[in-house]
């Protein structure tokens, strides 16, 4: 059995805040530092929440291709983490990733891009 802390390190909540602002590239570059290290499981949630940056960055970049692609891993890697993970609210990403999905895989430009959330769990 696998555990993890109730709320975020430094490195990961520097990270969120990138995420929420749209700096994909830079979220990716932090959480890349902290996820080679790690060992499973906390590997495994760390790269879905990559998957998730680098494809609304492909998104960023007009490559509706490469965001579908990366979204479908990070949902499919996130999944095991839901409802929440590290002070993280995994299961509003989860379903705000697939919305966005949804419409990139429409053809829809996303009009805005979802945002991380803490979870009550983590006293917010």
């Amino acid at each position: 059995m696998w555990r993890f802390t109730l709320i975020m390190d430094r490195q990961l909540r520097r990270a969120v805040r990138l995420f929420n602002d749209g700096e994909y590239f830079q979220f990716h570059e932090v959480l890349e530092e902290v996820w080679t290290s790690e060992r499973e499981p906390r590997r495994l949630f760390l790269q879905a929440l990559i998957h998730f940056a680098v494809g609304f960055y492909h998104c960023q970049r007009g490559n509706p291709v490469g965001a579908s692609r990366q979204l479908r891993k990070g949902l499919k890697k996130v999944d095991a983490y839901v409802p929440s993970c590290e002070g993280i609210d995994t299961g509003r990403l989860y379903r705000d990733a697939l919305a966005a999905l949804e419409q990139i895989d429409a053809g829809v430009s996303l009009s805005a891009y979802p945002k991380i959330h803490t979870s009550c769990a983590a006293g917010s």
